[in-house]
């Protein structure tokens, strides 16, 4: 492509201010050049991380955290059993660094309902999303936690065929199809 006609159109266009505010124009560079620049970034991205609060790292972790969730919340994969409520909460305590015991008494809950939520022996009751988001500072919404047990649920009904057997037991009558036409 001829980049100087290129540009030599868009200027016409548009101005030499509206083009710097608006375009990214490709620069070719060395092998050379592309290594020095890789080095700079890193060395940039170094100074900058070494120079910020236990704070903001807590904060930037948290964040990561609710993009993976509503990476997986808004995938069309459907559920995967290994990113549960409880994998999500365990992941959440362990970024904070935090022991469970202590974790629990900042929420207050007992340990062993940590735990069995940890573990997905149990779901949480609404309370408890509410919590870790007032913990997180809002960072992690309790619908996120919601959503996530929701996807959770909607699996396990979907596919537990030993459930509906038990269950077509107390089903007395259905619609026909001719009702239905």
């Amino acid at each position: 492509m001829n980049y100087k006609r290129l540009y030599k159109k868009l200027l016409k266009e548009h101005g030499p201010e509206e083009l710097v505010n608006g375009f990214v124009f490709p620069v070719k560079l060395t092998a050379k050049q592309q290594k020095e620049a890789a080095e700079q970034l890193a060395a940039a991205r170094k100074k900058t991380q070494a120079e910020m609060t236990e704070e903001t790292k807590n904060s930037l972790r948290l964040y990561h955290l609710r993009f993976r969730i509503e990476d997986y919340l808004d995938s069309k994969e459907g559920f995967n059993p290994e990113f549960t409520f409880g994998f999500f909460l365990k992941r959440y305590v362990e970024l904070l660094e935090k022991k469970r015991k202590d974790f629990a008494e900042e929420i207050s809950i007992d340990e062993t309902l940590l735990s069995q939520l940890i573990n997905n022996h149990r779901m949480p009751p609404d309370y408890i999303t509410i919590r870790l988001e007032i913990h997180s500072n809002n960072i992690i919404p309790a619908t996120y936690w919601i959503r996530l047990v929701e996807k959770q649920r909607l699996h396990e009904i979907s596919t537990n065929e030993e459930l509906r057997k038990k269950e077509k037991k107390f089903v007395t009558a259905m619609i026909t199809e001719k009702q239905l036409a």
